[in-house]
């Protein structure tokens, strides 16, 4: 391990956030007393408010006139914000709660309308008025994380203490026992900084062994048949029996290599309703699977200490 790693980890587990740090891709604004990161890529208000949430933050809303004014600033096309009636049409919160009605919210003229009775979502306008809109359309959106005073980053570089630093490997990993489709699992990882496990040597495969052994079939929860099994960074991407990591490395070089085994009759590509069996998983004894990608199943993060600190070019 790097001495920068060490020097990271020993800092984080004796000093507490200074709350000017978070994560290398959101920024801090004292104005508004927490960090923003914009997301460019048009999505739904859905999916926005998922992927602001599995990075620990909210999709932004105007909660002052301060606030208001950095939301200005960069929202140059229709923004999402955090506002919604999801739960009761008509009904405007933010997603911390705040009703619309506390907000500094100027229309955007004839609006809101609500049409055709479809309308539960706001975005905020270039000029910083705000229209209500289809949930389902595309836009870009802003992600934000309030300061927190009191929490600590743990080895691993992140305030989710379900992350645990592995010396055996330098690695942290987390297990997801709420079931997942390979998909979601793989947007997850990669949301707290991370990604779907990769086993590298034979001995993080028997470290991934020992944290699968955790979870037994009565902790891990959801609708899923095959508890036996947890996702991990393998996948054919579309293309039948060739194997790969989801770093491009070869799965042939790791079962020559010894660093992991096929189970018994596996990869199989069994079919179901006419979809083969394309992204990969382990067993409880630790050797590869090839499943389903759209089965929920519980799956394994990993990631390196310092994966969502800055760079020093950042600074």
């Amino acid at each position: 391990m790097s001495i920068k790693i060490l020097l990271s980890i020993t800092l984080c587990l004796t000093a507490a956030i200074d709350g000017k740090k978070y994560r290398y891709d959101y920024v801090y604004y004292p104005q508004i007393d927490g960090w923003l990161k914009q997301n460019d890529f048009p999505a739904t208000w859905r999916q926005a408010r998922l992927q602001c949430h599995l990075e620990g933050a909210q999709l932004a809303s105007p909660l002052d006139a301060e606030f208001l004014k950095v939301l200005k600033t960069k929202s140059h096309i229709p923004t999402w914000t955090g506002i919604h009636s999801l739960f009761s049409k008509g009904k405007y919160n933010s997603i911390e709660g705040v009703p619309i009605l506390r907000m500094p919210i100027s229309w955007a003229p004839g609006e809101p309308d609500n049409h055709e009775n479809k309308e539960q979502c706001i975005v905020i306008m270039p000029n910083g008025t705000f229209a209500d809109v289809c949930c389902d359309e595309m836009f870009p959106y802003i992600c934000y994380k309030k300061k927190f005073t009191f929490s600590m980053v743990s080895a691993c570089g992140i305030v989710d203490t379900s992350y645990l630093y592995e010396t055996r490997t330098g690695s942290c990993y987390k297990f997801h026992n709420h079931v997942q489709t390979w998909n979601q699992a793989y947007m997850t990882c990669d949301a707290e900084g991370a990604y779907l496990a990769i086993m590298n040597t034979a001995l993080e495969t028997q470290v991934l062994r020992e944290i699968f052994s955790k979870y037994p079939t009565s902790k891990i929860y959801g609708r899923s048949e095959y508890k036996d099994d947890a996702r991990v960074g393998i996948h054919d991407w579309g293309e039948a029996g060739l194997w790969t990591t989801i770093h491009g490395q070869s799965v042939d070089h790791l079962m020559d290599t010894g660093v992991i085994s096929w189970a018994n009759g596996q990869p199989n590509n069994a079919t179901l309703n006419g979809l083969g069996q394309s992204c990969g998983g382990i067993s409880r004894d630790g050797r590869f699977n090839d499943v389903w990608c759209h089965i929920p199943s519980s799956f394994i993060c990993e990631k390196a200490p310092d994966s969502l600190e800055k760079d020093e070019d950042d600074y």
